[in-house]
């Protein structure tokens, strides 16, 4: 564990109630808000007094607006909330658009006052670009987990639902949210109270922290060979660097031969074919939410050249790679 100990992963205000204050950046996830939010609402009715407090905070005061074009009426200028003890960077869409300068330096000076500093979805740019994830372990959501690498390749990234460590919380957002807080509901209002509060939420319970947050390769392929599942291992590991289908085969103990039967009959395809295109869906990805260039996204995905990739890019999606960028950015 890095940072500090206390008791829990929360720090209590003085009056011993636990606020959760949640920085909205443009384009943020109303659904990972609402899914913390509801919660602690719900778990502060069961037990009949206020154990959670939770406010917004925007850089301005104003409403921010969130990705699904809606705003809560209702933030805090951070001016006015100097020093809150536990704080959520709340992000989704082109977080990297949305830090600024004010933002960076608010969250440094919390984390030298040691309050808990966290960060939902892609919340994790800002702390990264703080500074304030050196040394720690963060998970953030699994489609912005690729550009999140390539910008922050030091950091140690993980496809948890949320993680605790000393005083860092990270969570991937959406319904993990939900998971993240039902922890704290269960830390420090019992597991009875947790319960409870999935029943009225109509869920069928928590999930782990440490749950995958995608199905796993053969649970979404329905494919369960030991030698497609080694070598579909590899590729995902290969990005890259590509490995040659003769590599992959001699790894695996079989002929090239019968690993591309085994792709056919399994997968309807060509291993070759197939890593094409766990290529160019890393690099759409890479398009779609990191401010790569499109050469440092070429390179990234395994083409040596910008031209190549262009091609087969343009060949895969319908629009050239420069295209897809500029309507993401519109």
């Amino acid at each position: 564990m890095n940072g500090y100990s206390q008791t829990g992963p929360l720090i209590a205000d003085d009056d011993g109630v636990l606020t959760l204050s949640f920085l909205l950046l443009p384009e943020y996830s109303m659904m990972s808000l609402l899914s913390i939010t509801e919660p602690l609402r719900i778990a502060n009715r069961i037990v009949g007094k206020e154990v959670f407090r939770w406010q917004c905070l925007s850089e301005n005061g104003n409403p921010v607006i969130a990705s699904n074009d809606m705003a809560l009426e209702q933030s805090i200028h951070v001016d006015f909330c100097p020093s809150p003890k536990n704080v959520f960077v709340n992000a989704s869409f082109r977080p990297e658009k949305y830090i600024s300068e004010t933002c960076i330096k608010w969250l440094r000076n919390l984390d030298r006052k040691k309050s808990v500093i966290g960060a939902i979805d892609t919340g994790c740019y800002a702390l990264a670009k703080a500074k304030l994830l050196d040394g720690y372990k963060v998970t953030l959501h699994w489609e912005a987990k690729p550009a999140f690498q390539e910008r922050y390749p030091y950091l140690n990234v993980s496809d948890e639902l949320f993680k605790i460590d000393g005083n860092r919380i990270t969570c991937a957002g959406g319904i993990a949210a939900s998971d993240m807080v039902l922890y704290f509901i269960e830390y420090y209002c019992q597991s009875e109270v947790a319960d409870l509060v999935c029943e009225q939420l109509i869920t069928n319970g928590t999930r782990h922290h440490a749950d995958r947050q995608r199905p796993s390769k053969s649970e979404k392929l329905n494919v369960y060979h030991p030698k497609v599942l080694k070598a579909l291992e590899l590729m995902d590991a290969n990005i890259e660097t590509p490995l040659a289908t003769v590599h992959i085969a001699k790894v695996l103990s079989i002929s090239i031969r019968q690993l591309e039967r085994l792709f056919l009959q399994y997968l309807k395809v060509s291993p070759s074919a197939y890593y094409l295109k766990l290529r160019m869906e890393y690099a759409h990805y890479l398009l779609s939410d990191s401010g790569l260039s499109i050469t440092e996204i070429a390179l990234a995905s395994g083409f040596s050249s910008t031209a190549h990739f262009s091609r087969r890019y343009r060949a895969f999606y319908g629009k050239t790679a420069t295209q897809y960028r500029l309507l993401t950015l519109a």
